[in-house]
């Protein structure tokens, strides 16, 4: 107990002097981190119920001075011993630099398939409840403002455990594209002409991979630091006020990301979670308007 209390502490602390002493930014999360079947897990959620319910917050530091925060509801359902759905629904406000922007932001539908007491294969589709072309004044905002990505994008991943140790390997790929217009160069706010050109945006896809290690303090409460590196398989593009198309040279390539997970169960149908994520390397542009300096996550759940 004295050695899990003292490692706890000591990545407590190695995440707090990252966040203090970096100045990069990162977490570009287009949604497979918070797919429950890709994120850690304590026990088998569904192994005793067939149903649960998730209510969550969360709040973010994200790029030019801008604040977000947001809430979601999920849904899952077990069918059978090896198949169950998800369903997810989120929304998010972004404030900064005199804005202020609420939405609703995409619907995730996941069905899941247990190939063995140890793994699991999940597919689905995220459908975005906006095109992502908020307007004021007639003129469009930057993807940080936009309350989804606006594409429709497939995804898969597999989850597995070896031992204690929790892996995923993922992929979100978008099959449509946006419908954003944002140029710097028009927009009559002279605090938006530094944020980067968006319009007819062509976001590429990703790869996740996620490794976890819970830690048990005690029956009811568990730490599980994770490591979460994301790799954006192509440079994005847009097209500028000539009509040509460009790409946004430095948005391909990785994103690596620490999480810090701890849960508690209130009881045999109810627990809390706060989990935490911040970068260790970043791309060097990230114009989908996803990018945070800090995440954190709050969130109730309740198996029936």
């Amino acid at each position: 107990m004295k050695n899990i209390t003292k490692n706890i502490l000591l990545l407590t602390t190695i995440l707090v002097l990252i966040y203090n002493n970096s100045k990069a930014q990162g977490c570009s999360d287009a949604g497979l981190c918070t797919v429950s079947n890709f994120k850690p897990t304590t026990t088998d959620s569904l192994k005793s119920y067939k149903s649960e319910l998730v209510i969550g917050s969360f709040w973010g530091k994200a790029d030019h001075s801008i604040k977000s925060y947001g809430s979601l509801i999920e849904f899952s359902h077990q069918l059978s011993n090896q198949m169950g759905f998800n369903i997810k629904i989120s929304s998010i406000t972004q404030s900064g630099n005199g804005l202020k922007k609420f939405g609703l932001s995409d619907l995730f539908l996941n069905a899941n398939y247990k190939t063995s007491a140890s793994s699991k294969l999940t597919i689905g589709v995220k459908i975005p409840f906006s095109s992502a072309n908020k307007m004021v004044d007639g003129y469009a905002l930057p993807m940080d403002y936009q309350s989804s990505l606006g594409t429709i994008d497939v995804l898969a991943g597999f989850a597995f455990r070896a031992n204690l140790f929790q892996f995923v390997i993922a992929a979100q790929q978008p099959i449509t594209q946006n419908n954003n217009h944002f140029l710097a160069v028009n927009t009559p706010n002279a605090q938006l002409r530094s944020f980067q050109s968006t319009n007819k945006f062509q976001r590429s896809g990703d790869l996740l991979f996620r490794a976890s290690y819970p830690l048990a303090v005690n029956a009811r409460f568990t730490v599980t630091p994770s490591i979460l590196p994301i790799y954006h398989l192509k440079n994005d593009s847009y097209t500028d006020e000539m009509n040509l198309k460009k790409e946004i040279n430095g948005s391909k390539g990785l994103t690596l990301n620490s999480n810090l997970y701890l849960d508690y169960k209130m009881d045999g149908k109810s627990s809390v979670q706060l989990s935490l994520a911040m970068p260790l390397v970043v791309r060097d542009a990230r114009p989908d308007g996803l990018t945070r300096k800090l995440v954190a996550n709050f969130q109730y759940s309740i198996k029936f």
